[in-house]
């Protein structure tokens, strides 16, 4: 009885964790972004001096000014305890309608429409197209998703094939019908639960500190996405440095999920940054993790995780669901079909929509995602000083991203008997399971018996959810 109330209690914290710490570094990113100055930015044509002291970003105009009192309000409303005690009034509902008619009024423009690019571009796309299918083909970057792009890159530049071209082309159904909306990312969300194993995490709780302080790279882009737009020819809007934040979650559905939501326009150069550097981890992380620990913390050896029950594992998503539905809502969708993905896999009954979910529809929906994000690569879109900024930011966000995982590490083992090592930290991006792999890889190579992998999948998965909820906060503020 006392291991099942001590398992319970390890769950229920493991979940707290997760959602309090991603909170509360939304909380403190808001805090400081809704109450600082912000750059007024000129158009690309424009050359007068620009006035860094207004608090308004061109562009985000409409943009509400979020204040602390007004985020905590935003958040609060949002949740489903709120929307369960609350009553809406008629002006409420008239509201609400009037904000949703005004949404797809907004949706229906395209900002690129009337622009032609010359055919020079187009070959060039043409060109990075090749380039994208030879890393995934031949450098193993991210196969999977790398060379499905780089073909949706191709087909779509074809001078006079039309393929993404409305309303029959096949790429602009493809994007239309799965990417443009969230359909496409909540089906790789459920695959992705339906491949998770959440036992490191359960098994040892405070890694999931890790996989929330690896959301600094999400929150500390904004203020990047600030300083960009002091550079001429640069010019993002505060729903714009949402989607771009979010690659420093290094978690590619998310990133396509909140730009969808929030900056549909940025959606290709954003998703494309994302499963760059995804693919790119191998590269980018090493030398960060490196510099930031020593020889002896890389050699420190983690005791062996306890065994994980299986009711653990079946009662874990269900309780990740619940708190989602009360406390964000608008981060339930991802972490409701994560949620319903693991417990597909763990209750062991339904074994066939299991192996469904990870193998078929998980490789047919990744092709079809693909194919549509590569169909957003135009010239029109890709070919421009805010595209430029965008790969700089993902970057930076990535990086800041496995600092604050190694960061926390180190600081964690101030107070713990039982040393962590800091290694893991860098697992805390969302990259499953390539980020843990490479945490693995880098720890033996100074002690070959030191194998941190379960270790690492703790804050691995931590991240995905940690991710998740990032994105709901951002559209709880300003979707």
């Amino acid at each position: 009885m006392g291991d099942t109330k001590k398992r319970t209690t390890s769950i229920m914290l493991t979940v707290l964790v997760i959602m309090g710490l991603a909170l509360t570094y939304s909380c403190a990113s808001k805090a400081i972004s809704g109450n600082a100055p912000t750059a007024t930015v000129a158009s690309d044509f424009d050359t007068s001096p620009r006035n860094i002291t207004s608090t308004v970003i061109k562009g985000s105009e409409n943009t509400p000014n979020i204040s602390v009192s007004k985020f905590l309000n935003n958040i609060w409303q949002t949740t489903g305890i709120y929307k369960m005690i609350h009553v809406e009034t008629d002006a409420e509902r008239a509201e609400a309608a009037a904000a949703a008619e005004a949404e797809r009024a907004k949706e229906a423009i395209d900002p690129f429409a009337g622009r032609h690019a010359p055919g020079w571009q187009k070959l060039i796309m043409i060109a990075l197209g090749f380039l994208i299918v030879y890393l995934g083909a031949a450098k193993n970057f991210e196969p999977l998703l790398l060379v499905p792009i780089g073909f949706g890159t191709i087909f779509v530049n074809i001078p006079g094939a039309g393929m993404g071209e409305g309303p029959t082309g096949m790429l602009y159904i493809i994007y239309h019908a799965g990417i443009g909306n969230e359909f496409f990312p909540m089906l790789i969300f459920m695959g992705i639960g339906a491949m998770t194993d959440f036992g490191p995490l359960i098994a040892n709780p405070k890694t999931a500190l890790l996989g929330g302080a690896a959301q600094l790279g999400v929150f500390f882009t904004m203020f990047g996405v600030a300083l960009m737009n002091l550079i001429p020819g640069v010019d993002y809007t505060m729903l714009q440095a949402c989607a771009i934040s979010i690659i420093g979650g290094a978690d590619g559905p998310t990133t396509i999920y909140v730009s969808g939501k929030l900056a549909p326009e940025m959606m290709a150069v954003v998703a494309v940054a994302a499963y760059s550097y995804m693919a790119l981890v191998p590269m980018i992380q090493p030398p960060i993790m490196k510099l930031m620990t020593t020889k002896k913390e890389r050699m420190i050896k983690m005791k062996q995780l306890r065994h994980v029950s299986k009711a653990e594992k079946i009662l874990f998503p269900m309780m990740l669901l619940c708190l989602a539905i009360l406390l964000l809502p608008p981060a339930a969708p991802l972490i409701g079909m994560l949620a319903f993905g693991n417990f597909v896999k763990e209750v062991g009954v339904i074994d066939r929509l299991s192996k469904t979910m990870q193998n078929e529809l998980m490789n047919i929906v990744s092709i079809l995602l693909s194919l549509g994000v590569g169909s957003q690569m135009t010239p029109e879109k890709i070919i421009n000083m805010n595209s430029i900024g965008i790969i700089i930011l993902g970057l930076l966000a990535f990086c800041v991203a496995t600092f604050g995982g190694l960061l926390m590490a180190k600081i964690m083992n101030l107070f713990l008997k039982e040393k962590i090592n800091p290694l893991i930290g860098s697992a805390g991006v969302s990259a499953v399971p390539m980020a843990a792999r490479v945490s693995n890889k880098v720890g033996m190579e100074y002690d070959p018996s030191n194998f941190l992998l379960m270790h690492a999948m703790g804050p691995n998965v931590a991240g995905v959810i940690g991710t998740a909820i990032a994105a709901g906060v951002f559209i709880a503020t300003y979707g």
